[in-house]
């Protein structure tokens, strides 16, 4: 017995083990092949690079005391080019010795031809650029970004990180451009990848892109620090430029900022480093262009890689959020109270969201759509009936049926109008795997031994800090309705309750709300629910629009008596 306890105690970790490296294998082959397009890119970078013995060629003179000794691993014959012959195991240079001519001719040899490669250089690229994937296995995970990084999302930043160190290596090898490391970072994308990632998944991880491929650009540029500086500042500008955009013309003006601060960051690294300033205003000229195009870049790739990508981008949900739309426009018309309730539940969901620093526009714009699946049944929900309940009709488990309905179809008509993932997770969670009490305690009335399975959504509990703010949003929105005399103690103690019963029943425990943000959740709905229900003075000569109606019933009770006496009196006369 104990030994079968020990294997089956034994296997859980092999089984937690198996789990999660099936969930994290779509991003190790996306890091496989990250690596091997950077190897490839690292051997054409170093093939075609001035180095030898994995030094560069400059930190060599003629005259100069060698601080190496450096051998030559093959034979090289002369050539028209030149004509100065090495042998295979021939000391080139020897430490403590002084470079001669002939010396120099030989490394210089030795680094422009191609049949010489630097396997040592290229050997350090490698052993470099798999440490950085290894980083950038620690910078996007769930732990540091906050939610799962999605397979998509991965191969868009490791697309964008090898366009960046491409075209740092590529650069390199024009004539114009190996001079001054200003000059590479002109033709550097990085601002414009940045605005792209900061818009579409959101700006931490265009943070930790700017520093991975800041540190991409000092392996690309021969470990270069002006251009890792450059590269770095101008990242982390970037992101913070562009994590206030609203909208799509915003950035016509991030890319003016962009473009200003690219020159006032080269100009201080040139102070700081003490640079030359020849050319400086060619130079300053081409960083100011590369900021501001990749500012109007940015605003053509954003559409196109937004739709393609289905993310919930900042455009994206600003678009969602217009009330104009064909399907908001139809709930107003055929489910008014399931719209008026859902844009209560937006508001208070977006100001909770703003108390407690999470998404506010992604909670306002799943509130607009978490109820959109009552519009083919509305009159079956309360908020769109004038009187008469048809449920009052059925039987209690097909009341369950249809109010259980109104999840999967909001979810079926999400995801054919495509909306972003995070979205379609609000309209699916809002109501968790929770239990319809109204109709559960009908049905124990007539049948003590039914589950409450039965009469629970099919959902799962949120797991965004959003979808769980909706969840309480939808709940204290509709409860609220029937509470007499809402005061501000009433409903601190109402909401209060309902916020506690979510949290028993366990429908907050994979949403990440602390009790900190829970209380300012509560206190941010008091607020706002408190300046809904108030109280007003009533004017003066006011007159109750049913007065009338009321004194004509009156009127009507007393002279009822006196009209059954009298036909009593007429029967006895009888």
């Amino acid at each position: 017995m104990a030994q079968t306890k020990t294997e089956v105690v034994g296997g859980k970790p092999k089984s937690a083990f198996k789990i999660a490296a099936k969930k994290q294998l779509p991003r190790v082959v996306t890091a496989g092949i990250a690596f091997i397009a950077m190897a490839v890119i690292a051997f054409f970078n170093v093939s075609r690079s001035l180095t030898v013995a994995s030094f560069a060629l400059d930190e060599y003179e003629i005259g100069q005391v060698a601080d190496r000794t450096i051998v030559a691993d093959r034979n090289l014959p002369g050539t028209m080019e030149y004509p100065t012959v090495v042998q295979k195991g021939e000391k080139v240079i020897k430490k403590g010795f002084v470079i001669s001519e002939e010396a120099y001719r030989k490394l210089e040899k030795m680094a422009n031809i191609h049949e010489y490669i630097d396997y040592r250089a290229f050997a350090n690229s490698l052993i470099y650029l798999a440490l950085l994937i290894v980083l950038w296995f620690f910078l996007f995970s769930k732990t540091l970004v906050g939610h799962t990084v999605h397979l998509k999302e991965s191969i868009v930043n490791v697309i964008f990180f090898l366009a960046v160190f491409a075209s740092a290596v590529f650069t390199r090898k024009l004539n114009f451009a190996s001079g001054s490391p200003f000059t590479l970072c002109v033709f550097m994308p990085t601002s414009l990848f940045i605005f792209l990632i900061v818009i579409l998944f959101g700006e931490k991880q265009a943070v930790f892109f700017a520093l991975v491929s800041a540190l991409g650009l000092f392996n690309a540029s021969n470990f270069s620090v002006i251009v890792f500086l450059y590269a770095l500042l101008t990242g982390f500008a970037a992101c913070r430029i562009a994590r206030k955009l609203e909208n799509r013309i915003q950035l016509v003006f991030a890319a003016l900022i962009t473009a200003m601060l690219n020159v006032v960051v080269a100009f201080l690294l040139k102070v700081i480093f003490n640079e030359d300033f020849d050319g400086s205003g060619i130079i300053a000229f081409g960083l100011a262009i590369n900021g501001f195009f990749s500012g109007i870049l940015a605003l053509g790739f954003i559409t196109p890689l937004e739709q393609i990508l289905n993310t919930a981008s900042v455009f994206r949900l600003i678009d969602l959020s217009d009330l104009n739309n064909p399907i908001m426009r139809k709930m107003l018309l055929t489910a008014s109270g399931t719209y008026n309730h859902s844009i209560m539940v937006a508001q208070l969901a977006e100001n909770a969201c703003k108390a407690i620093g999470a998404n506010s526009l992604m909670a306002r714009v799943g509130a607009y759509y978490h109820d959109m699946g009552k519009i083919d049944q509305s009159e079956y929900f309360v908020e769109n009936q004038s009187g008469e309940n048809k449920h009052d009709e059925i039987n209690p488990n097909l009341s369950v049926s249809i109010i259980r309905s109104h999840v999967k179809k909001g979810v079926e008509m999400a995801v054919s109008m495509r909306l972003p993932k995070q979205v379609i997770d609000i309209i699916s969670e809002h109501h968790g795997n929770g239990v319809m009490q109204y109709f559960y305690q009908e049905a124990l009335k007539t049948n003590p031994d039914v589950k409450a399975e039965d009469f629970s959504y099919f959902g799962n509990p949120p797991t965004s800090r959003e979808s769980g703010v909706v969840m309480l949003a939808d709940t204290v929105e509709a409860a609220c309705r029937t509470l007499d005399k809402p005061t501000v103690p009433r409903l601190e103690k109402f909401i209060h309750t309902l916020i506690e019963a979510k949290m028993q029943a366990g429908q907050l425990k994979n949403c990440a709300l602390t009790f900190a943000e829970l209380t300012k959740i509560q206190e941010t709905f008091v607020s706002i629910l408190a300046g809904y229900y108030h109280s007003r003075i009533e004017y003066p000569d006011q007159k109750d629009p049913d007065a009338q109606d009321k004194e004509k019933e009156k009127e009507a009770k007393e002279s009822k008596p006196e009209g059954k006496a009298s036909k009593k009196g007429k029967a006895d006369g009888k």
